[in-house]
Order: structure tokens, then C-alpha cells, then sequence
């Protein structure tokens, strides 16, 4: 197949979270028919609500300034499918990406005809398919694993990971992982296995006795919360300087790529994560891991275009993520801040909405391509009980929702995008290509830090 071809096929399957089916038995007789590439290299698996990926990119950092080889999946991606999969820190190429999609769909059709999996596995079985098998082909050291979905019975858990970490754990997905913050912690949980090394971040308290019983119950002794972190100073643009000390290590004065307060929970979940990678035979130096951090990038996440006005783009797409967001516009964020929110309908949208509406002196309420996007109908009547009528601004399409926040902003203001990583995807790709007309925005593309893009 084609690039343009792979894409299609894929999308066929439906849209990933809809057509999600919980189970482990077609990713193993899928991956068994490419020759089981999962076996060829160790793994490293994270779980959680928030701060998955985030923790998954430093990780990769450091184990890039350290000189492994490493291959990172994460989901989902903002434009191109191509993100999810990164080998040496650079993302596959499309044409890879075609190519290992034809071998994936030739043994899934084949497990098809021959009785072996009533339907085709799903989109999400497909990629994480495809990125085992281009780790495999490429001779990874170490894959780096960001659950998609819970975790019990979520793809990536085939890789049977011994170094597995567990980060902040809220309610979200509960129409897949349950309704209570015990029943979606216990999903998550099960990635831990016997004989497997666990590092817990901060939890609530029911979350992390779900966790704990999961320890003792497959005879984990967990690395739970074991260090301590002061925040030393912070930057103009939201960056913290902070003081991290594991049981193993003291990290002094590092200034993490990423922003945020909230960041510190998950680059010392990394760290940690770095530190236990050593016996099992990494080299991991110190200063390997202070470069890895200081480094790090994770698109979509407080990640700020500079510009008249500026643009930040964070994916807050739950009542924790916005309330972190939230905290940074309180804390950094001086000039005049236009909202252009769209989210999800199945998201706690009333908490999201309280959250984030009253920071807002514009907001413009948009539907993100999406076939589960709230209706523009119910977030007004939402951020009506919020925000003056004065402030409220619909539009139909984000295209649109760009030009009208551009248009209500001053030149010194800040145009912040939330609320989805689908809105945060779509509406980077269309301003790279609407560049040239709007005002104030030149050209996009990746500034000196790593962390940073400049427009």
C-alpha cells in the first residue's frame, strides 16, 4: 500500500475510540503471524490519566542523551499518524509506515480468512502492530510504551513489560474502564505483573489502594512516591526550576523542556524510570538524565508559538488537565487570553468548562472534525452560565474559530487552544497552511529550545 492507501484502510476501521474493543487476543495472534516482534527488545509501559505521554517524552530524552536506541509509541497524534511512532527520537517515515502497514493488514486479513479472529482488529491494534514491527526491524535497545486506553487489556500490554510506571490516575474513559476512581484504577493497575518493577506517582488515596492491592497481589514491591522535589525558581514562560532527589540520586537546579508546574510529578516519575532501567543493563549517567530533561518536547502540551498574538496549544481534555492549564494562565500569563475550545461530548464538560471559561476575556466555542465533538449549541449554553454573553463567540469549523480569535485578540494578547488533542491537531495543521494570511503569523516551525515554536 501507499501512504494515502494505509491511511484509508485504517480509518476504515473505524475511529479508534469508538470502535474499541477490549481484549488481548487479537493483538497476540496478530503479532504472533508477523513473528512476534514485542520479544525482540525489553519495554518500558506507562499507564494513567494524565501526564502519560509527558512522562513517556522525557524518558525517551534521557535514554537519548544516554545513547540507546530506543523506540517511542504514543497516542494520540496531532497531524500526521507518523507521530505515534518514533525510533532514535525521530518519527518513521511514511513510506516505513506504509510499508510495515501493508505486512500488518496481509496477516490480519489472513488470521480473518482463516477463522483465527471473527473481524479485523481495530485501528488502535493496527498501529501498535505496526510500530512493535518497526522497532523490531530497526533493532531497537528499549521500546518505550504509552498506554492508549486503561491498561488490563490494552494493546500495548502484549509487549509484557517488566519496568512499568503508573502516573496520575483521575475519572475519564469511564464508559470503558468504569465509573468509579477505584474500578478505572484497577484497569490501570494490571499492567503491573509478577516479577515486574512499579513506579507510582502521587495518587489519590482510593486510586493508589487499588494499586497497592494489585502489588500484593502479584508480589510487587512498588516504588511509590520515593522522592522529593522544590521548585527553585520559575521562568517567564512557565518553566520550572526544580530540585529533584530519588533514593538513588539528587538532580539540583534542572530546568525541565516542559512546562508547568504539574510536569515536576512527571519528570521525576522519569527519573525514576531511568534510574531502574540501570540493572537491568542501561547505561544511564547522571548527566545523561539532566540533559534528557532539560530537553525533553511533548507537542501539544503548553507548547507556545511565539507570535503577535502568541498561540498556545495545550490538550487538556479532562477536569485535571484543564485545571492544570488553568493554573498556568493564572500564574504566567499576563496579556489578554482568547479560549478557542472545543471538546469531546462523553468529557465532564461542566468541569472543564468552570475550570477554564472565567480565565477567558474571549471565548470561541468551535467543533473539532470529529465525529464525537460536542455540539456547538451545547457549549454555549454551557459557558453562558459561565461568562457574559459579551465574551461568547461560536464557529462552525476551526478554520473559522481561528480567524475569529486572531480577530478579537491584541497584538501583545495570547490565543489559547483546548479542551481535545483532536482541536490542538487540526488547528496546528491549518495555521501552517493558512501562515501566510493571517496577520502576525509568518512561518511555524521548531525554535532553538526543542520545546518551543516560533512564529
Amino acid at each position: 500500500m501507499q501512504f494515502d492507501e494505509t491511511l484509508r484502510y485504517l480509518l476504515n476501521l473505524g475511529v479508534e475510540t469508538l470502535t474499541i474493543k477490549l481484549g488481548l487476543r487479537n493483538t497476540e495472534l496478530l503479532l504472533a503471524a508477523l513473528g512476534d516482534p514485542q520479544k525482540s527488545f525489553p519495554a518500558v509501559q506507562i499507564a494513567g490519566t494524565n501526564g502519560k505521554g509527558s512522562t513517556a517524552a522525557v524518558l525517551d530524552s534521557i535514554c537519548g542523551a544516554a545513547g540507546i536506541k530506543t523506540g517511542l509509541y504514543t497516542s494520540p497524534h496531532l497531524i500526521a499518524i507518523t507521530e505515534r511512532i518514533k525510533v532514535a527520537r525521530r518519527e518513521i517515515s511514511s513510506e516505513d509506515f506504509a510499508r510495515r502497514a501493508t505486512r500488518v493488514r496481509s496477516a490480519a486479513e489472513k488470521l480473518v480468512d482463516e477463522g483465527q479472529v471473527e473481524a479485523l482488529p481495530t485501528f488502535f491494534e493496527h498501529v501498535t502492530a505496526i510500530a512493535l514491527l518497526a522497532f523490531w526491524e530497526d533493532q531497537v535497545k528499549l521500546a518505550i510504551l504509552e498506554t492508549g486506553l486503561g491498561g488490563r487489556l490494552d494493546a500495548t500490554s502484549v509487549a509484557g513489560a517488566e519496568l512499568v510506571a503508573i502516573t496520575p490516575i483521575e475519572r475519564d474513559h469511564e464508559e470503558y474502564l468504569g465509573e468509579t476512581l477505584e474500578s478505572i484504577a484497577t484497569e490501570k493497575a494490571a499492567i503491573i505483573r509478577p516479577g515486574s518493577t512499579a513506579i507510582i506517582a502521587p495518587q489519590p488515596a482510593q486510586a493508589l489502594d487499588m494499586i497497592l492491592r494489585r502489588c500484593k497481589l502479584v508480589d510487587v514491591q512498588p516504588s511509590v512516591d520515593q522522592c522529593s522535589a522544590t521548585v527553585e525558581s520559575v521562568t517567564r514562560d512557565g518553566r520550572v526550576r526544580v530540585t529533584i532527589e530519588t533514593e538513588q540520586d539528587r538532580y539540583e537546579n534542572i530546568l525541565p523542556g516542559l512546562r508547568g508546574r504539574h510536569q515536576v510529578i512527571n519528570v521525576s516519575v522519569a527519573i525514576r524510570l531511568a534510574e531502574s532501567l540501570r540493572p537491568r543493563g542501561f547505561a544511564i549517567s547522571r548527566s545523561a538524565i539532566i540533559e534528557g530533561i532539560e530537553t525533553a518536547s511533548h507537542a501539544g502540551r503548553l507548547e507556545l508559538w511565539e507570535g503577535r498574538p502568541a498561540f498556545l496549544f495545550d490538550g487538556a481534555h479532562n477536569p485535571s488537565g484543564t485545571r492544570a492549564l488553568r493554573e498556568y494562565l493564572d500564574e504566567f500569563v499576563g496579556a489578554p487570553v482568547t479560549l478557542v475550545f472545543g471538546a469531546m461530548r462523553e468529557k465532564n464538560l461542566e468541569q472543564m468548562a468552570e475550570n477554564l471559561f472565567p480565565v477567558a476575556n474571549r471565548l470561541v466555542l468551535t467543533k473539532p472534525n470529529n465525529p464525537r465533538a460536542a455540539s456547538l449549541d451545547g457549549l454555549q449554553k454551557l459557558a453562558s452560565h459561565i461568562v457574559g454573553p459579551q465574551k461568547i463567540f461560536t464557529a462552525t469549523s476551526v478554520g473559522r474559530a481561528i480567524r475569529k480569535a486572531i480577530e478579537c485578540t491584541p497584538a501583545d494578547g495570547l490565543v489559547c487552544f483546548s479542551g481535545s488533542l483532536y482541536l490542538i491537531g487540526e488547528a496546528q495543521a491549518l495555521i501552517k497552511q493558512m501562515s501566510g494570511e493571517l496577520p502576525g503569523v509568518v512561518e511555524c516551525g521548531p525554535y532553538a529550545s526543542g520545546s518551543v515554536n516560533r512564529c
